[in-house]
């Protein structure tokens, strides 16, 4: 009966994310939007433990003494989808400074396997769907937009929220400055 209502709850909350995202990005994208739910900037980072593609459980604390940039994306979101190679350069830039980017995938494990292969994908992946969905509110995604972004300075300080496709220079210029 728990795993029903856990399932119900994660198909639920994956189809409100589709038909946010959708109502989000039927209109041209906004990229100097900062994030639309609770402002956690300043704040101590948000705790989750989330499996990786290979079912290996992960926490902050993994990445700890690093800046996280957290990107919450899902294989169905073709604006994630345009943003990931942004977001292996930006790893393979600025990745011997100290910046670890993780993405966050609201999906199922299987399906995410697959795009990262397809894609080769350069990053650490986390993925899962209630759990997922939890964890982007956590962090302050309450539309539940993607793609949502959020960077974590080497202290674990939310330093920046954003929602919507990340802009290359304004992410750069924040890096720069935390790294």
């Amino acid at each position: 009966m728990r795993k029903l209502v856990v399932t119900l709850v994660a198909i639920t909350a994956l189809l409100a994310g589709f038909y946010l995202s959708a109502r989000h990005f039927s209109e041209p994208v906004v990229v100097a939007q900062p994030a639309s739910g609770s402002s956690l900037v300043g704040t101590y980072r948000p705790d989750f433990q989330l499996g990786n593609s290979i079912g290996v459980s992960v926490t902050p604390a993994d990445y700890a003494g690093k800046t996280i940039l957290i990107n919450f994306w899902a294989t169905w979101c073709v604006p994630c989808r345009n943003e990931m190679p942004m977001l292996m350069d930006l790893q393979q830039q600025y990745g011997s400074a100290g910046l670890q980017v993780v993405g966050i995938a609201l999906d199922d494990a299987k399906t995410v396997k697959g795009f990262i292969k397809t894609y080769r994908i350069t990053y650490p992946i986390l993925v899962g769907e209630a759990d997922v969905f939890e964890t982007s509110l956590a962090y302050g995604n309450g539309e539940g937009v993607l793609p949502y972004s959020v960077l974590v300075d080497k202290t674990g300080i939310v330093r920046w929220q954003y929602a919507g496709i990340i802009q290359h220079d304004k992410i750069s210029s924040l890096l720069s400055e935390l790294l």
